[in-house]
């Protein structure tokens, strides 16, 4: 049976260029063709133009495979947008959005608003924000107050809501008739570990050859990327032998480099520029890697635990309520106090020790993720929509 109209309204960044192509996030693109796969039915997206599209793809429009509704920047949604819709997906992490329930119903439209950030992760990230002083950290703060509680009461009135990952469920899902979790991540069911690299990792950790750590993402004070170099130095202090892989650009790529060599470290730390996910990064963690350290310190639904999981890697990381939840449920890992790069390399120095301990958790991670993989976790949100959207009133 066809499903009715859905309209998208997301986050995503988007740029019309002069010769009337666009440039978009190549994520972003992806997710969007695998919605076009799995909603048979009318499929619309909108977008505001502006921001940075820094891992992107220029596109003609009738490339996309959706139709799209690119809005000038600060321009509001109105009744007009969406006239047809038999359901709306909105992004509440865009403040535009929480206006939309009187709306969709005057376009006899079912409203599913979709939700990562908590209020205490938008108040971590701008907490971590070196580039603003006190005052604008105030003042951004009681904005967020503000839109909080204007988000809570669009879920209230709202059909329904898909909640992206631990900390954003427990806070939202008491607040609508009929939430989904859902956990968002790349790997797709053919990208993940093998039988075949699973052996031949736990071979090479077999061997006693020294444990091959890895980390990949934004180079950020948010992401901790600033404890990278501090657990590299407790290692080797600790006569751990052991390689630390980084993957990432960002404000602190420079200074990791030069802290990396003025520790000495050069035999045993080295600094990547970013992969393309699919025919770099992932092939590279699934042959070279052993142990994913993540130094992230906000509770949002980060992509890389599930994917570095899917890679067959388990993780090392701090006791934010993402992964404290995650580790907890997959058994994928260990959990270290926030902020304490000794601790994370106390933990990494015992399971130099214990390496059965390593693969029992590579092998949890990886059919966790298998579970949660790309089509799956897309698939569930499509036929929550589909069931809402059919819903009586």
């Amino acid at each position: 049976m066809t499903r009715p109209p859905l309209v998208m309204i997301a986050p995503a960044p988007a740029q019309r260029l002069p010769d009337g192509r666009l440039r978009l996030d190549t994520k972003f693109v992806e997710g969007m063709r695998l919605h076009r796969a799995l909603w048979d039915g009318p499929l619309r997206v909108i977008l505001w133009q502006g921001g940075a599209v820094p891992f992107g793809q220029e596109l003609a429009p009738d490339e996309l495979g959706f139709d799209l509704d690119l809005l000038e920047p600060g321009q509001e949604i109105g009744a007009g947008h969406l006239h047809g819709a038999g359901v709306v997906a909105a992004s509440a992490d865009l403040h535009q959005t929480l206006h939309l329930a009187p709306l969709a119903r005057a376009a006899g439209a079912r409203l599913v608003y979709v939700v990562e950030y908590t209020l205490a992760t938008r108040l971590d990230i701008l907490r971590l924000d070196p580039g603003l002083g006190r005052l604008r950290k105030l003042r951004s703060a009681l904005w967020h107050l503000r839109q909080e509680q204007r988000r809570r009461r669009a879920f209230r009135a709202a059909d329904g809501l898909q909640v992206n990952g631990y900390p954003a469920e427990a806070d939202y899902a008491g607040l609508t008739r009929d939430c989904l979790l859902y956990l968002d991540g790349r790997m797709r069911d053919g990208m993940m570990a093998t039988p075949e690299d699973m052996a031949a990792r736990q071979q090479q950790l077999a061997s006693g050859a020294p444990l091959r750590i890895v980390h990949s993402g934004r180079l950020e004070p948010l992401k901790g990327a600033q404890d990278l170099i501090p657990v590299a130095q407790a290692l080797r202090a600790a006569g751990v032998a052991f390689t630390l892989d980084i993957f990432g650009a960002g404000s602190l790529a420079d200074g990791i480099g030069r802290a990396a060599a003025a520790a000495g470290l050069g035999d045993a730390v080295r600094l990547h520029a970013p992969l393309p996910f699919e025919e770099g990064l992932v092939p590279w963690l699934r042959a070279r890697a052993d142990l994913f350290l993540s130094c992230h310190r906000q509770a949002d639904p980060s992509c890389s635990y599930l994917e570095s999981m899917g890679c067959g890697l388990p993780v090392v990381g701090y006791d934010n309520a993402m992964w404290r939840r995650l580790a907890a449920v997959s058994g994928a890992g260990w959990v270290e106090p926030m902020g304490r790069p000794a601790a994370l390399a106390t933990r990494i120095a015992a399971l130099a020790q214990d390496r059965g301990a390593l693969i029992a958790a590579g092998e949890k991670a990886l059919a966790f993720a298998r579970a949660h993989d790309f089509e799956t976790e897309f698939a569930r949100r499509m036929d929550h929509l589909a069931r809402i959207a059919g819903a009586g009133g």
